[in-house]
């Protein structure tokens, strides 16, 4: 079986709960603390490809930098956005559950049971 990683934030319930949900399900799954470690541009290219979504899809709108950082621009690349999301990770939805080819946000916690 391949391994199972979620990109959690400690301080996020949603994120809480989806990691309390894997464990209930016998998953102990590898930890990435991403706004300590935040993924690579190559590494959340990858995730967002796995996920199925474009990356603006994954910014958290609600954030701070989102407005300060004029992400609401169109005209801003993927890779514009991916590097920005890399440089302030806070602006990446979470939690994210992947498994082999496939990821899914917990948003809601049960969501991520669909690729286990």
């Amino acid at each position: 079986m391949s391994t199972i990683t979620i990109l959690h934030n400690p301080r996020c319930s949603k994120s809480r709960q989806t990691l309390n949900l894997l464990e209930e399900n016998g998953i102990n799954p590898d930890v990435v603390k991403y706004l300590d470690t935040p993924p690579t541009f190559d590494e959340l290219k990858a995730i967002i490809t796995k996920l199925g979504i474009s990356p603006r899809d994954l910014l958290r709108k609600g954030e701070e930098e989102y407005k300060t950082l004029n992400l609401k621009n169109d005209s801003l690349s993927d890779d514009e956005i991916i590097k920005t999301m890399v440089s302030h990770p806070k602006l990446i939805e979470r939690p994210i559950v992947i498994h082999g080819n496939q990821a899914k946000i917990g948003r809601p916690p049960e969501s991520v049971l669909d690729i286990l």
